[in-house]
């Protein structure tokens, strides 16, 4: 949206795509502001580093934030996938690496995050997006698979948010966080209890994360996706035994009658980690289709 001094303009920005310097296909997505008739992209020279970004939400992200002109680590346990996409945004003009990364695991945060450092030399923004959605009762769950999906969905964005905070604050610099959450941490079902629980926790851990960082200029959110359609979904419509019924199960239950596609979800997570947002932090923001309100 457009602003003046007497606050939001009735109409957003027009947006178009634009091709790379020197022609061929790009993801360089432009901004054209029609006051000062310049285009304007809004994550130019800022870094970022995405986990889970090899495949769904997390690919999806590194794309637009590439269109958007960011610097990318694509951070992911998928070797082949993520290189995929770090090495398609960099044949499109983009600057892009991969880091391969267990969130889970707090040296492979300290790797990535300083893989970071050494590959751009600064950080602006991170986004946990990484996660495992397990699709088990509460009393079929052992205490194994609820401390791995507690890992890999919560203490990931803790150790990440601790990492970055300290590197920013070493710099004498803020940054913006962006954590993936989702619908069920405000919502329960019968087959996700340790992801209900992680997912929970993040909605909580942002709103500390942005009251503890907030003086040193730290943002910290979380996006709220609905059910989108990435491979994650159709595994776990797999595991309900008939993956084209599963399918058409989770469809029953959407509002708008259609699945979140990635690329929205993207755009959440990019206006929140943008300076579009500076006056965004500890929010929780649905994006999913009236999921929550109905």
């Amino acid at each position: 949206m457009m602003t003046t001094g007497w606050g939001f303009l009735p109409w957003p920005r027009a947006t178009r795509r634009g091709a790379c310097q020197g022609g061929g296909k790009g993801y360089r997505k432009s901004v054209f502001d029609p006051f000062v008739n310049e285009v304007i992209m809004r994550l130019q020279g800022k870094t970022a580093i995405i986990t889970g970004a090899a495949k769904g939400i997390g690919a999806a992200t590194a794309r637009l934030f590439a269109s958007e002109g960011a610097r990318l680590v694509v951070a992911d346990r998928d070797e082949e996938k993520g290189r995929e996409v770090a090495e398609d945004i960099a044949a499109a003009g983009g600057e892009a690496v991969f880091h391969a990364c267990d969130v889970g695991r707090e040296a492979d945060v300290r790797s990535a995050l300083d893989a970071t450092l050494r590959a751009y030399g600064t950080l602006d923004i991170v986004v946990n997006n990484a996660g495992w959605q397990l699709n088990k009762p509460l009393l079929d769950t052992s205490a194994e698979e609820f401390e791995a999906v507690l890992r890999t969905n919560l203490t990931s964005m803790f150790l990440f948010t601790k990492g970055a905070a300290k590197i920013w604050m070493e710099q004498g610099k803020g940054g913006s966080i962006v954590n993936v959450c989702s619908t069920f941490a405000v919502v329960g079902s019968p087959g996700y209890a340790a992801y209900h629980a992680s997912k929970g926790g993040v909605e909580s851990f942002t709103r500390a994360a942005a009251v503890s960082l907030m003086p040193h200029g730290i943002r910290v959110n979380a996006v709220g996706p609905g059910t989108t359609d990435t491979p994650g979904l159709r595994d776990g419509a797999r595991d309900t035994g008939d993956e084209a019924r599963g399918m058409a199960s989770f469809l029953a239950l959407q509002p708008l009658k259609r699945f979140g596609k990635p690329e929205e979800i993207a755009a959440v997570i990019a206006f929140l980690a943008s300076d579009e947002a500076s006056f965004v932090t500890g929010a929780l923001w649905m994006a999913d289709g009236g999921y929550t309100i109905v």
